[in-house]
């Protein structure tokens, strides 16, 4: 099997070029030895093609010929068997008498040996000699064991040996074992053999897929269409069974005798692998687990003391696929016989349903029971069976259901959508009832829209909320809630929250009024903390998006306490993530915080990794709120990686957003550019991810001094008295809002600002108050008292603990202010102390500007950065390229926000630092 592209074998090929290179009077051996498709082939090509000033002797171990002594040495040395005469009579007879297939008594295996070597040292008399022998533990064994013999005594010949196996190498040679490759060779391995790269998902995808073996990609990579290739659809998850590696199991297993064929399927089947079940089900057959020694040999099975496993999945699927039914149905049946611990009770009966013919409710039964007491991936696998040996449509439905749920909660995605695929979307009928008007006198009614019709629109719902399209899934939630109205109230609510998720995402927030009226219908005084935090919430955010915060106010604090009651069964992290997203909107953030962190918990206690990347967000966004941006940042990016291996592409781009916003907060416009570019064009306008990427894109057009285009981006985030948009991102944005459009956009910045002044207000938190304070400062007259009494309010209010980021930003805001009022004594004090923060916090971009600020105000802070752009600070930077590009002082200041003074200031300083005495040799320097 020959992979030509050899990524992630740089240590190996390293190896090879340093024996090839090494003295000439000095010889050397190597072993490459891995798994089927790892790539000892190729390394050996690559061996080949670099020994060019070497002769070169190559074979590779056959199966067809390990019982055959020394076939494989003799196809190696054929070559040379005319220089046989010129070794001593003794060797030349020994050596012949081994080729012609008369074997060598255990006594002058030593002479053979060494005849073998002085052999090669008379080929490598003119010229360097290599030898490759690939595959050499699949040929004979005593082939194997001369070369191996031989390379170990090369010390002052000038010869190289190649070994290559898939066992463990021979003893006493340097040997190197080819492990799977990581994502980012993966990733270039599928570069290589594709026209056009997969995006990140589908490429992480595939690696997991494949398990890092370079061979398996390629197999996946033939097989990936280009809808998969752009991730439109779900990448291939098994490889395909007539792929190479898969015919190189295939053909290392018919090699093997029946009683090792027999113990290897009891092996595959067995995915537990522990080493007793399958001695005592080889027992109960009168097989031995010796009996899997060829296997081992050929590399499809591992034995270890504890455990017996597989190189590769494929491995395991070729065992199972090349065994007849009958003997598969067999080896279940002989395995459930020996599994009678109470724990393996799951174990039991899922080998006996595969041994089973046909429909046995009784074993259905049996199999739901033992799902219940496992959970996870486990119980999906059980209640799928269950429902394919079921009678009763209805408990089939009800099964398969249950049996997507689980898969959903584990991050199986494409399971639980086979899974609901195969759920009817109409009324299942209990076995013994016919269609409606099928009695006599046409007078049967026919059946109502089943509960299990009702989880599974619930399901299918937050699948797609999650991964697909926000209209199917409103529109299946919807249908779920009113399926579940009269039978399951708490999943009827449940959906509406949902169907609320959905219409935020999309910035629909018009119609969340309809789903608090259909919520109250539901609802009933009396109801247990689970059922009326779902309620109210709903009642809650409704409120909040029309306006009528003193009635939110109440209702989501109302949650957050219902929070704090729930217990067992009742605490899940669906419920959590609302109580936390309710803390958001009241800015109760150290309670949100609490609340998300503890559904984090709770997702990975209980295994339900589709509800992390939800609550990873929430937990970032409480994380932004209090200050803390790198502890958000890793948030999002766990919430980001688990999002893409769980499918869930909604919510990674969400992530994606965030972390945008993040590094545009702190000015790291590479991370940014880098995260919107992983976005794309993919979210559709008003979305959640497309509001995040556009107040990224207008931080940075701010830090930049582009503030007519960042007040232009913010404020068509959302379109106030219409509930279309992302209120709530605008309302997160409006302090960078007022900020831009201080000067072109006022009326814009008055307007934002009212609506986040009457939600600061309705909270009690001092760090809203505080940035409350700071958009009023700076849409006050420049220089007035308004101005200073705001922005002092501001730092007083903003939290000394939490929140030390926004402070410095007002602290700068303020400095700046009062330099323009011609008071730097009074301006120092605050630059100095934002100048503090941003180093301290590694804000480099932000720091730059205190200094500049600083220095304006005519304080020097720090030395000047001999590796930076050019001896220059930030915003000097920007300042010299604007003037570099020919904009006028004036216009320098224009779209800095500076004074024409300051320009002329800092333009001297540049002059001064560079050493240049004109416009025209600045913008030489620069380039």
């Amino acid at each position: 099997m020959q992979i030509t592209v050899l990524r992630g074998r740089d240590e190996e090929l390293r190896a090879i070029r340093r024996l090839l290179a090494g003295p000439t009077d000095a010889g050397a051996a190597l072993v490459l030895h891995g798994e089927p498709g790892s790539g000892r082939s190729a390394l050996v090509g690559y061996a080949h093609r670099h020994a060019r000033k070497s002769a070169l002797l190559a074979s590779a171990g056959l199966a067809d010929e390990a019982s055959l002594p020394y076939a494989g040495l003799q196809r190696l040395l054929d070559p040379v068997l005319d220089r046989v005469g010129e070794l001593p009579a003794s060797d030349s007879r020994l050596l012949r008498r081994a080729l012609a297939g008369s074997g060598c008594p255990p006594e002058r295996q030593l002479a053979l040996g060494l005849a073998v070597l002085r052999l090669l040292a008379v080929v490598a008399r003119s010229r360097p000699l290599l030898c490759t022998m690939d595959d050499v533990d699949l040929g004979d064994r005593p082939t194997a064991e001369v070369l191996a013999f031989a390379a170990r005594r090369l010390r002052r010949l000038p010869i190289a040996v190649v070994l290559t196996a898939t066992s463990a190498p021979p003893g006493g040679l340097p040997s190197y074992r080819l492990g799977p490759l990581d994502e980012s060779d993966g990733a270039a391995l599928l570069a290589d053999r594709l026209p056009e790269p997969p995006v990140g998902p589908v490429t992480e995808a595939l690696v997991a897929a494949a398990g890092g073996n370079p061979q398996a990609l390629v197999d996946l990579a033939g097989t990936l269409t280009a809808a998969q290739c752009r991730g439109d659809e779900p990448p291939p998850t098994t490889l395909p069974a007539d792929g190479a590696l898969g015919r190189a199991y295939r053909s290392r297993l018919d090699r093997l005798p029946d009683d090792t064929r027999r113990m290897l399927l009891l092996a595959a089947l067995d995915e537990d692998g522990a080493p007793e079940t399958l001695v005592r089900a080889a027992r109960a057959g009168g097989d031995s687990i010796a009996d899997l020694t060829p296997a081992e040999r050929a590399g499809l099975v591992r034995v270890e003391a504890h455990r017996i496993t597989f190189p590769h999945p494929v491995a395991r699927s070729a065992v199972v696929t090349a065994a007849p039914i009958a003997e598969r149905r067999a080896a279940h049946v002989r395995l459930a016989g020996v599994l009678d611990d109470p724990a393996q009770r799951l174990d039991r009966a899922l080998h006996l349903a595969a041994a089973a013919a046909g429909a046995d409710p009784a074993l259905a039964g049996e199999l739901e029971a033992a799902a219940m007491t496992v959970g996870g991936a486990p119980a999906s696998v059980a209640l799928e069976r269950a429902a394919e040996l079921g009678d009763d449509p209805a408990r089939v439905a009800e099964r398969r259901v249950e049996a997507a749920r689980y898969a959903w909660a584990a991050g199986a995605t494409r399971r639980a959508q086979l899974l609901l695929s195969r759920v009817p979307t109409g009324p299942v009928a209990p076995t013994g009832t016919g269609p409606a008007g099928s009695g006599r006198g046409g007078a049967v009614p026919g059946p109502a829209a089943s509960p299990a019709g009702g989880r599974a629109d619930l399901l299918r719902g937050e699948v797609e909320l999650r991964c697909g399209r926000t209209p199917a899934a409103l529109r299946a939630l919807l249908a779920a809630a009113d399926v579940l109205a009269g039978t399951d109230r708490p999943a009827a609510l449940a959906a509406l929250a949902r169907a609320g998720e959905a219409l935020c995402f999309s910035g629909a927030q018009y119609r969340y009024a309809d789903l608090a009226r259909r919520a109250r219908v539901v609802s009933r005084p009396g109801d247990p903390p689970e059922v009326e935090l779902t309620g109210t919430y709903l009642a809650g955010v409704s409120a909040t998006l029309r306006g009528d915060l003193e009635q939110a106010g109440p209702a989501l604090r109302r949650v957050v306490v219902l929070a704090g009651q729930l217990t067992g069964a009742a605490l899940t992290p669906a419920l959590l993530c609302w109580a936390a997203s309710a803390g958001l909107l009241v800015a109760v953030d150290g309670a949100a915080h609490r609340l998300a962190e503890r559904a984090v918990e709770l997702a990975r206690e209980r295994n339900e990794l589709s509800a992390l990347p939800r609550a990873l967000e929430l937990r970032a966004i409480a994380e932004y709120w209090l200050g803390r941006h790198a502890a958000a940042a890793e948030s999002s990016r766990e919430g980001l990686r688990i999002a893409r291996a769980t499918g869930q592409a909604n919510v990674a781009a969400v992530h994606l957003g965030m972390l945008a916003v993040l590094a545009a907060v702190r000015a790291d416009r590479d991370v940014c550019l880098h995260r919107l570019g992983e976005i794309g064009d993919g979210p559709a306008p008003y979305s959640r991810p497309w509001a995040l990427a556009q107040w990224a894109v207008a931080v940075l057009d701010l830090t930049d001094g582009r503030h007519a285009a960042a007040a232009a981006r913010l404020a068509a985030l959302a379109r106030p008295g219409t509930g279309r948009g992302q209120v709530l991102v605008q309302v997160m944005a409006t302090p960078y809002l007022v900020e831009a459009a201080q000067l072109s956009h006022r009326p814009v910045a008055v307007a934002a600002l009212a609506l986040f002044d009457r939600w600061a207000s309705s909270t009690a938190s001092p760090s809203r108050r505080a940035l409350s304070a700071r958009c009023h400062a700076l849409l006050a007259p420049r220089g007035s008292d308004e101005a200073e009494e705001r922005f002092r309010t501001a730092l007083r209010l903003h939290p000394v603990d939490t929140g030390v980021f926004e402070r410095a930003r007002t602290a700068l805001l303020f400095g700046r202010e009062l330099r323009r009022a011609r008071r730097p004594r009074d301006a120092r004090t605050h630059l100095h102390d934002a100048w503090e923060t941003f180093t301290l916090l590694a804000a480099g971009a932000w720091a730059d500007q205190a200094t500049a600020e600083l220095r304006a105000a005519g304080e020097s802070v720090g030395a000047p950065d001999p590796a930076a752009a050019r001896l220059l600070t930030g915003q000097q930077l920007r300042i010299a390229q604007l003037v570099a590009e020919g904009a006028t002082n004036r216009e320098v200041a224009a779209r800095m926000f500076l004074s024409t003074r300051t320009v002329d200031h800092h333009l001297r300083n540049i002059f001064h630092r560079l050493g240049v005495r004109s416009r025209t040799e600045l913008a030489r320097a620069l380039n």
